[in-house]
């Protein structure tokens, strides 16, 4: 929070909020300036008291939305996230893909009936042109498994700072093109 206001989203497994303590893990995540967090396998069902939590240090709490996701399921989720939804674009793991869904649109468009929330949309999201097109129906792109890709690839370079810069502005150059 020195150098930087853009907002900063832990995405974790429940797993590493237990073994922490949730009141601790999110009391400490408050404090070093985190904006939000996605647990990614703890469904709204079941986060009652930690959702009590997050409101009580203001921060944001993410859910997923999948493509399989029923209405009913979509009403619930918006009702209970703050921030943004965060949108998996296909089914599958996650990884650089060639492709990108062609359901993004009617998916997006199906979230947004319920919410004003931003929806942030990731998955697979490989390359800049592909960061482009989801940009066209989504808030926000996530693009986690490229710039870790960059990572992998220049890891031991005295370039990765560089590599990774790049890559990360050309996604940047790409979504502000729309």
């Amino acid at each position: 929070r020195q150098h930087s206001q853009i907002p900063i989203v832990f995405y974790v497994y429940f797993n590493l909020v237990h073994k922490r303590g949730v009141k601790q893990f999110i009391a400490e995540a408050a404090r070093a300036g985190v904006d939000g967090l996605l647990v990614l396998d703890l469904p709204p069902e079941e986060s009652d008291n930690y959702e009590q939590l997050m409101r009580g240090v203001d921060l944001c709490n993410i859910y997923l939305v999948a493509p399989t996701t029923p209405d009913a399921r979509i009403e619930l989720i918006v009702k209970r996230a703050t921030g943004f939804i965060y949108y998996i674009s296909r089914e599958g793991v996650t990884g650089m893909q060639e492709k990108v869904s062609a359901n993004i649109a009617q998916m997006t468009a199906k979230i947004r009936a319920h919410t004003e929330l931003p929806i942030a949309v990731g998955f697979g999201i490989s390359n800049p042109e592909q960061a482009r097109r989801v940009a066209q129906n989504a808030d926000a792109v996530v693009v986690g498994s490229a710039v870790v890709n960059q990572i992998a690839q220049h890891g031991d370079s005295p370039e990765l700072v560089r590599r990774v810069s790049e890559f990360v502005s050309s996604v940047g150059d790409a979504v502000r093109s729309i």
